[in-house]
């Protein structure tokens, strides 16, 4: 598939830019945490990545005061495999140039959303770049398999912990994956066979 930049306007639908921000010590901070040997790891919040300044800046500047987590997703990636989304912005920034898959929320219909929605974003190293609420995102993609990803992932505080125990009301509550966390799986991941929602139609998008 066609990968574009974020600088170009097809990205304007899904997120934006944030520019001001002085990444280079979250940069240093993620590159001191080693790859995982296989797949694809993620924290929620990690203390390292949150004791620089930036953790202040970004919750009182990005996210308006709200109180904020800074985790990463990182290891080797090539496959969508699912999708997320948040009730918020998440904000990603990577120690190396990154891929993201992204569709829209609005393009979901019967609870399903097909693959041949998905577009691909090339995310350049230490840029701050903010994926709105209604963007449909989950795992980055690797640019170079050696050097695998490593992106901060900031999101409000409590965002992908334990899901509330709740009684479905509506159709959007089966999706409902972690505390502010729904999310469309495909039948092909490992999510779908440990019981997630098969929200995903079409192929299971493999970069490589």
């Amino acid at each position: 598939m066609k990968i574009e930049s974020i600088y170009d306007t097809s990205f304007r639908p899904y997120g934006q830019i944030l520019t001001g921000y002085d990444t280079a010590a979250l940069v240093s901070a993620m590159g001191a945490i080693p790859l995982p040997e296989d797949g694809v790891a993620y924290e929620s919040s990690i203390a390292a990545l949150e004791q620089n300044a930036i953790f202040g800046q970004l919750q009182n500047n990005a996210y308006g005061g709200m109180p904020i987590q800074i985790g990463m997703c990182w290891g080797r990636n090539t496959k969508l495999n699912c999708l997320e989304y948040h009730r918020d912005s998440e904000v990603n920034i990577g120690a190396g140039d990154f891929i993201l898959l992204l569709a829209r929320q609005d393009q979901i219909e019967n609870g399903v959303l097909d693959t041949a929605d998905v577009c691909a974003f090339r995310v350049p190293a230490g840029v701050a770049v903010e994926v709105y609420a209604t963007t449909l995102h989950y795992a980055p993609c690797h640019v170079d398999k050696n050097e695998g990803f490593r992106v901060a992932v900031v999101l409000p505080k409590g965002t992908n912990e334990a899901k509330p125990s709740i009684v479905p009301v509506n159709d959007e509550d089966w999706r409902l994956q972690a505390r502010n966390k729904w999310l469309l799986a495909h039948k092909e991941s490992i999510e779908a066979s440990q019981g997630a929602y098969v929200g995903l139609s079409g192929e299971n998008i493999n970069i490589a």
